[in-house]
């Protein structure tokens, strides 16, 4: 059987007397598990103590981060308002291009005003309205690439348009014969004629009226020496009754180019150029170029 009590012997240094003390072993057993309590309770009170103050560390960090995240935060709506601001004026400018090029506003083109005070107690919709902005911002990004890439294609389109319009006199003269129908000045029979008569000196520069590409270097019944340039957009000019040619087939050329002679070469009565305009095929009168 297990014991009922404990004797505990206590004899003192120097001393023959022997105290006695008899204990139950229930009071044993509390007295250890009181112990054991005590122990753990003291564990679990240093571990929160220390929870708690890695807990209260923690929470001072994260304040001092979300001050830091808030600020700039507030930073980063500053800068979008900025550049949402300067995104109205840069879609101003554009509106006033489109208009003096002929050109209708780009599809969608507006600018959403989005703002407001930032509410600390609804981060979530503060963060909805800020990537809101942003998207705006991108869209009217977006807007004026693609409406500026439209402008530049038209501008180019136009620059090109002008290049290759025919504009100006061939060579320095003086008019002998116009555009439309005429006597012909060897049988003395009214005939359409196709372009205009320039009188120059023999030798005299002739010069393109436009860019293009030489298409035809050759000399032509009547013609002589003749000259034929491809300029694009249905244009194309002809120059005739050169003595010299200065340029060869697929040649590129620009306006004021010398491209021949003045000449006597083919039908004709004296030195001159026979300059004429064709559009999609067919003769126009080329003094509405000059």
């Amino acid at each position: 059987m297990p014991a009922k009590r404990f004797t505990i012997l206590i004899i003192p240094e120097g001393s023959h007397q022997v105290r006695r003390f008899a204990v139950r072993s229930t009071v044993i057993k509390g007295i250890v598990a009181a112990s054991v309590i005590l122990a753990l309770g003291l564990t679990a009170l240093i571990v929160d103590y220390a929870m708690t103050n890695l807990d209260r560390h923690e929470l001072q960090r994260l304040q001092v981060e979300n001050l830091s995240q808030r600020e700039e935060l507030d930073q980063l709506v500053g800068k979008l308002e900025v550049l949402r601001q300067e995104m109205v004026v840069l879609a101003q400018n554009d509106a006033k291009v489109r208009v003096m090029a002929k050109l209708t506003a780009p599809k969608g083109d507006s600018i959403a005003g989005v703002g407001g005070p930032a509410r600390a107690d609804d981060s979530d919709r503060e963060f909805s309205e800020i990537q809101q902005r942003i998207d705006e911002v991108r869209r009217q990004i977006d807007l004026r690439r693609e409406s500026q890439e439209e402008i530049q294609g038209i501008l180019n389109d136009q620059r090109s348009l002008l290049a290759a319009k025919p504009l100006g006199w061939p060579v320095k003269g003086w008019l002998t014969s116009s555009f439309g129908i005429r006597r012909d000045p060897f049988n003395g029979k009214r005939k359409m004629h196709e372009g205009l008569d320039i009188a120059a000196r023999t030798g005299t520069p002739v010069i393109a009226v436009a860019d293009g590409i030489v298409s035809s270097v050759k000399t032509q019944p009547g013609y002589g020496k003749v000259v034929t340039i491809d300029h694009g957009y249905g244009y194309r000019t002809i120059y005739g009754h050169n003595s010299k040619y200065h340029v060869k087939v697929g040649q590129r050329v620009r306006r004021g180019d010398r491209i021949a002679s003045v000449g006597n070469t083919g039908r004709s009565t004296g030195s001159h150029v026979h300059y004429e305009v064709r559009l999609n095929g067919v003769p126009v009168n080329p003094r509405k170029y000059l």
